[in-house]
């Protein structure tokens, strides 16, 4: 196992992320400009459109719900959230700060806040040349404005496949992998029977779902992320409010450690920029192409709004879910930072344990269970969204859930730095390959922005008809033809005036 991870890690990763760190940023940068930073700017109208539903009749008396089809903004939130929010934001976040030391923290916030411009673009994007089956259902992601947009099928292809491997195995091994951690801690048993019967627990509750399809996915998701994210942030408040007095001392250390202004027990600030970057990037997924399949498969009126919505997905986990841990972390008992002692949600555990006593190491276990839970769901439904774009075999899809439930299970036997090291290397191979597609499709997702906020000065709620920007080629579904894009302005500004 050791060899294995000096591979990977090594020879592997360090060519990978001696580029990717870049490619976020200047991507980031780019499109932050290209937009006047909308992840900024339209950060009201971000919670405007998660919220959004179907309401209201059309000047016909129609119910503007009618035949809507698809889910709502809400729900394909949700489901990226999950696959967000997870492993990454526990166990991952805590493994950045014993590799890389609390600079990392900062980085992981800026390539949020950096990453919310390219966050917006990639899923407005996978709005606009989403598809729809015969269920009413929308499909959508990379490897379609891959294909339409640009005409790349084979790196669509690859892309399908890269993800749908990446997120059915790779990533839901290392969320067994972290709820086993947990467990063990919890109970003081590591042994391979306790794995095994979580494992086991695991693979069937996931069976249970997703044999079920997106609308259980999508069900499932919305009760479990928002209330078990709600009860860590809590949980995480509590400790800030007992170590209040040290936080000012914990600030300074984090951007400190980041900038090289203070060294901290030899992390370097290389290292806390690389695995601030590679932690940021698995958790909030920004510029990776995996939330815009989720993001494909929401009904709204303009792709925009998925943009926006998605930009939040971003804050949301990062700005607040990550920082909790890293301050749960930096708030507890002294960290030994480097490779020989490289700690996941044991870290986590042990430091809220300091915090508010023993039950606390027990809270992240049945949290983290959860949310890593939640997180395989949401996995498995953007890789499915991947492997329905390569075959409609159904024979294809079953032998696909049989293998990512056998993932599920194995994950769990796996060693902790080399399932860790396999998702970066997926991560950053995902983010170069989408990257290298958005950047020339960029100057789509502006010119839907600048549709977007020329019908709000107006006063009215947007909404896009592909005739409205006629020199699109290959977008299928804007076409007016459903209750929400069929409003007149009149009726939008109606609903404009009651938001």
């Amino acid at each position: 196992m050791e060899k294995a991870y000096e591979i990977v890690d090594g020879a592997i990763n360090g060519v990978i992320w001696n580029i990717v760190p870049w490619f976020l940023l200047a991507a980031g940068v780019y499109f932050g400009l290209r937009t006047l930073f909308v992840q900024v700017r339209l950060l009201p109208d971000m919670f405007r459109a998660v919220a959004e539903t179907p309401k209201g009749k059309d000047r016909q008396g129609r119910d503007l719900d009618a035949e809507y089809g698809g889910i709502s903004a809400f729900k394909a939130f949700t489901i990226s959230a999950a696959s967000r929010v997870g492993t990454g934001n526990i166990a991952g976040v805590a493994l950045a700060i014993s590799i890389g030391g609390p600079g990392a923290v900062f980085w992981m916030w800026m390539i949020a806040l950096i990453g919310g411009a390219t966050a917006f673009v990639e899923s407005t994007l996978a709005q606009l040349w989403k598809t729809k089956d015969p269920e009413g259902n929308y499909h959508g992601g990379p490897a379609f404005y891959m294909t339409r947009g640009l005409g790349w099928k084979p790196v669509a292809i690859i892309f399908s496949i890269f993800l749908a491997f990446t997120y059915g195995f790779v990533y839901n091994a290392i969320q067994t992998n972290s709820i086993v951690e947990a467990v063990g801690g919890s109970v003081n048993n590591d042994s391979n029977m306790m794995k095994g019967i979580v494992a086991l627990v695991i693979a069937a509750l996931t069976a249970a779902i997703i044999f079920g399809g997106v609308t259980r996915i999508a069900s499932a998701t919305q009760v479990i992320v928002p209330f078990m994210a709600g009860a860590y942030v809590i949980i995480g408040l509590v400790v800030v409010i007992v170590n209040i007095n040290e936080v000012p001392g914990m600030i300074a250390t984090i951007v400190g450690s980041a900038l090289g202004l203070r060294e901290v027990a030899g992390a370097t600030v290389a290292s806390a920029f690389m695995h601030g970057m590679r932690r940021g990037l698995f958790s909030n997924e920004a510029g990776m192409g995996s939330a815009p399949n989720a993001a494909a498969t929401a009904t709204v009126s303009h792709p925009v709004k998925q943009g926006l919505v998605q930009t939040l997905g971003v804050y949301f986990d990062t700005l607040l879910v990550c920082s909790i841990t890293a301050f749960i972390v930096l708030l507890g008992p002294q960290v030994t930072y480097g490779k020989d002692d490289i700690q996941g949600a044991a870290l986590t555990q042990a430091a809220l344990a300091d915090s508010v006593g023993a039950w606390g190491g027990h809270a992240v276990t049945f949290i983290l269970f959860f949310l890593a839970f939640s997180s395989v769901i949401g996995n498995y439904y953007l890789a499915q969204a991947n492997i329905e774009y390569l075959t409609k075999s159904k024979a294809v899809m079953t032998g696909f859930r049989v293998l990512v439930l056998g993932f599920v299970f194995f994950g769990a036997f796996g060693s902790l730095p080399l399932v860790w090291a396999l998702g970066d290397t997926m991560a950053g191979s995902l983010a170069i390959i989408n990257i290298i597609a958005i950047i020339p499709l960029g100057g789509v997702a502006i010119k839907l922005l600048k549709n977007f906020n020329e019908q709000r000065r107006q006063g009215v709620d947007p909404v896009f008809h592909r005739d409205m920007l006629p020199e699109l080629k290959n977008v299928e579904h804007w076409d007016g033809s459903d209750p929400v894009t069929r409003r007149s302005v009149e009726d939008r500004v109606t609903l404009a005036n009651n938001d």
